[in-house]
């Protein structure tokens, strides 16, 4: 049973190309992270590196956000709170109950940042019975992990608690030679608390806070073909981020209708500083200080979950958000002349900040209808409309006497936009066991202000519109001991967000224009050949191009080169046996990606690669313990790549390690 189109429903019913992780599944593949997820969902693709927390490239069927400077191109919720930048989902999951990986234009229902689809990760809800999940690790790399979660009844059959938590702290994977000390070492944790309430059968109150903490080394940037754990560098650097949020799901159901109010808060901080050129030069540091308040509110009124023929939603939606960049720039140190010629004075400093308010108001529905018991007809439309400010914009340099001069101001900039957001589905049930659907929905990044502008050209970017064609099929064979699903799409994308960096810096200056186009398909494979065996696979291909695409500074032409962190091929593999009355727990997993570029130029790229990983255990009634390697044949793999004053430098995938945990449920 997934929620995707905001009602319960058996996945086999909803006509979206959909991957789902179950509690059982996330456990045991012992999925934590985002990258986790990616890796058992076809065309999704996350890129981390070994020490960087503070931000992930993603792409999902060859959309990224490598324009990090607008709006993420999916969509990422928790317990239906939205994550508005991609960034700031740094912290480890815990305690999940399911997560939905939805691909393809979810802005029908879910507004904008779901133009090529939407993460849902929920957790596990407040029980009426008192249980307790819990789980502790170490590895190779020194890395203690602990998380536990308790739940329970206040007031029994009424009002019910859960609490859940996870800390971890470990060693780096990069030795920093010069400091004689691990470049990216990470530590920190999260936290949940929830209350239950339902007062009667007809309401259920869910109040939902988090919070999260991670203070990390610096983000290892390293020069491709030389040693990839190993550097030297005079400044470690750190990379700290903070966030909390808060939720209050409130929900009524009546015999003709049900109701829902979702309120929520989120409030997210990074601070980072991170060596200016990467070696022992002292030339100074890169820092970043930013920090994002998103409130949310939506209400939905629908139709009952009974109703078969006719189903119904109608909505609205509101969104206030603040992203303030305290510090973005450049501290110069003895040594900065040498990289940047005489204008970069030691001691001084050259720094932006910029306050960007958004609002976002919209109204949307959808319906369902079954003309015959086989056939259902689906619509929907949204309306939206963004508003951005810019409230001030600055970059200052700041000379070791104190005294600034400042050489780029916008104040009160302003840049809206709406839009109509179609979507039409139809979807026949052949057999109980066999179900296609064809949808053709509306997708868009919105426009917006360039919070890095160095003139007025550079200031605003347009829109980014999209259409995607899917059919597919979806099948529970063999009394559901086979399900596969399939999906074919294509998706051609108007004044595709590109983002332009400065060649010498790297740093973000301009978001330009391009047309591109998305073909593809996905598989989804699920089969329980013997009791105890499984077998999980997926297959995913995108081929995602540019088709209109001119950089105006270079005059060069990036017609048929392909979209950065769009993998041509990405699959997953994972072959489990558990001994059916307890006892022997194997698994084995294989990922794998096809070549993935990573820039507009296709100049820096990653071949073909799949990692391996690997987990063998013994399980008693209430505990297990395990015996896991992941990476276990220490393939070295780029995760990004650029080229900064003539030198290609990157970021590597986490290499092998070995650990062992213990878990326990009662």
């Amino acid at each position: 049973m997934v929620t995707a189109e905001r009602t319960p429903e058996d996945v086999q019913d909803v006509p979206i190309s959909i991957t789902v992780l179950t509690e059982e599944q996330l456990e045991d593949a012992d999925i934590v992270t985002l990258e986790d997820i990616s890796q058992n969902a076809p065309n999704f693709s996350v890129f981390s590196s070994t020490g960087n927390r503070f931000f992930n490239f993603y792409s999902i069927r060859g959309l990224s956000n490598s324009n990090f400077a607008s709006r993420d191109t999916a969509g990422f919720f928790v317990d239906d709170v939205p994550y508005d930048y991609g960034g700031f989902i740094t912290q480890d999951f815990t305690d999940l109950e399911r997560v939905e990986v939805l691909r393809g234009p979810q802005n029908t229902l879910y507004g904008r940042s779901s133009q090529v689809g939407v993460v849902n990760i929920i957790t596990r809800k407040p029980t009426n019975t008192v249980e307790f999940n819990g789980a502790v690790g170490y590895d190779s790399i020194n890395d203690f992990d602990v998380q536990a979660s308790v739940s329970g009844p206040i007031v029994e059959d009424q009002l019910f608690y859960r609490l859940s938590g996870r800390y971890s702290d470990r060693d780096g994977y990069v030795d920093n030679t010069f400091l004689n000390s691990d470049l990216d070492e990470q530590l920190g944790g999260n936290g949940r608390g929830q209350l239950r309430w339902t007062p009667s059968n007809d309401w259920e109150i869910l109040l939902n806070a988090s919070f999260d903490d991670y203070r990390d080394g610096g983000g290892p940037i390293l020069p491709i073909d030389d040693e990839p754990f190993e550097t030297e560098q005079d400044v470690n650097g750190f990379l700290n981020s903070i966030g909390n949020a808060q939720s209050l799901r409130i929900a009524y159901s009546h015999p003709e209708f049900r109701a829902t109010s979702i309120t929520s808060r989120r409030f997210s901080r990074q601070d980072g500083e991170v060596d200016l050129d990467f070696s022992t030069l002292r030339t100074g540091t890169f820092t970043n200080i930013f920090d994002s308040t998103v409130v949310t509110q939506e209400l939905r009124l629908q139709s009952p979950e009974d109703v078969d023929q006719f189903q119904w939603l109608v909505g609205g939606y509101y969104e206030s958000r603040a992203f303030n960049t305290e510090k973005d720039g450049f501290n110069f140190d003895q040594d900065a002349p040498l990289l940047f010629g005489d204008t970069s004075i030691p001691g001084s400093s050259l720094l932006r900040n910029a306050d960007l308010d958004t609002t976002v108001w919209a109204g949307f529905g959808q319906a369902s209808y079954q003309p015959i018991e086989a056939l259902t007809l689906t619509a929907g439309l949204r309306y939206e409309s963004v508003s951005n400010t810019l409230d001030s914009f600055e970059r200052v340099f700041t000379l070791p006497t104190g005294a600034q001069t400042t050489f780029v101001a916008f104040s009160d900039i302003e840049q809206d936009g709406d839009i109509l957001l179609p979507r039409f589905a139809v979807e026949y049930q052949f057999s109980p066991e066999l179900t296609g659907y064809g949808a053709i929905a509306r997708g868009y990044r919105p426009g917006g202000i360039n919070f890095r502008p160095d003139n007025d050209a550079s200031l605003t970017f347009e829109t980014e519109r999209s259409w995607n064609y899917e059919i597919g099929l979806k099948s529970s064979l063999l009394d559901d001991r086979l399900g596969v699903s399939a999906a074919v799409f294509h998706n051609p994308v108007n004044d595709y967000q590109v983002l332009v960096l400065d060649p010498l810096t790297v740093v973000p200056i301009e978001i330009a224009n391009a047309d591109a186009a998305l073909t593809g398909f996905e598989l989804d494979v699920r089969a329980t050949p013997l009791a105890g065996f499984d077998l999980i696979a997926g297959l995913g291909y995108v081929d995602a191009r540019f088709t209109n695409y001119r950089d105006d500074a270079t005059g060069e032409v990036f017609d048929g080169n392909s979209l950065p962190y769009a993998p041509e091929w990405s699959y997953n593999l994972a072959l489990q046996y558990r001994a059916p009355k307890g006892g022997l727990f194997a698994r084995a997993e294989l990922t794998g990606y096809g070549e993935t570029f990573f820039n507009e130029s296709n100049l820096n790229s990653q071949d073909a690669f799949a990692i391996v990983n690997a987990r063998v255990g013994y399980e008693f009634e209430n505990y297990g313990i395990y015996w896991f390697g992941n990476n276990i044949f220490d393939l070295e793999y780029l995760t990004n790549a650029s080229g900064v004053s003539g030198v290609q430098t990157g970021q590597y995938g986490i290499p092998a390690t070995y650990g062992i945990q213990f878990r326990a449920k009662f």
